[in-house]
């Protein structure tokens, strides 16, 4: 018995037994949780070096029901801990409760950014994420400030992880073959639990200047300045010059100008 990879649900499977344990070997272990969620096993090469490895308790999850029904009779003794729905829908409390886990996995590269922006949503709950994406979007959220690379999922991510880019994995370990490299990455939940900002705000107005990247902030933020000047630190930059101590202060200043009004 096999799963046949599909194009629609962005399947790219690992068949490289040396791969998968250097991504296992990634994580860092710590006294937080020993619950790791894998999101998208398909055959469960990566599966196989997590369940060996004694210090946690793992759960796989795959909107795939071929891959489900494979992986239960692969592994009939951890039949209850492989789920079958979408982590994108997923209510974390239904598996966890309220507990910490650990996401990690070869994330489907059509969805990959919308699977940090959900663990970005739930991440009290997620101190760690590490895993394989599609490498323009691995080196686009690890990037410093400065360069084209860095954006809104740079920064949003950022806020609240550290992110290390930790290998590039070559096309010819996954079936089918993708057109692109990949790149591994770890995010670590950092010690920021609360802005001094509005988050609503902070996050729209991370969003607005780099949607409009090519002006200076004073152009890309008019309609939240209200005519009222930038600091000079601010008024000519343009955003991918921030970083996200930089961006956490602009939206203090607008905060402040709405408490104006």
């Amino acid at each position: 018995m096999s799963v046949r990879p599909k194009k629609q649900l962005g399947q790219h499977f690992l068949k490289d037994p040396g791969t998968c344990q250097k991504i296992a070997r990634q994580i860092l272990w710590t006294d937080q949780t020993r619950k790791v969620l894998e999101i998208g096993p398909g055959m469960g090469a990566l599966s196989k070096f997590l369940w060996d490895l004694p210090q946690i308790d793992l759960w796989l999850l795959d909107v795939d029901i071929e891959s489900i029904d494979y992986l239960r009779a692969t592994y009939p003794i951890y039949e209850d801990r492989i789920l079958f729905g979408d982590f994108l829908r997923l209510d974390p409390s239904s598996i966890f409760d309220q507990d910490s886990f650990i996401v990690v996995g070869n994330f489907p590269y059509n969805i990959s950014s919308q699977i940090l922006f959900k663990c970005l949503e739930h991440r009290d709950q997620i101190p760690q994420i590490m895993g394989m994406f599609q490498k323009e979007v691995a080196i686009r959220v690890a990037q410093a400030p400065g360069s084209k690379e860095y954006g809104i999922i740079s920064v949003l991510l950022q806020t609240f992880y550290d992110i290390e880019y930790c290998f590039t994995v070559d096309e010819h370990v996954f079936i089918p073959p993708p057109k692109v490299k990949s790149g591994v990455i770890r995010c670590i939940r950092n010690n920021r639990d609360q802005l001094p900002c509005n988050e609503q705000l902070y996050f729209k107005v991370v969003k607005m200047a780099f949607n409009q990247r090519r002006k200076t902030l004073r152009n890309s933020l008019r309609a939240l300045l209200k005519d009222v000047p930038l600091d000079k630190k601010f008024e000519n930059q343009r955003p991918e010059r921030l970083s996200v101590d930089d961006f956490i202060e602009l939206t203090v200043f607008i905060e402040g100008i709405s408490k104006k009004d």
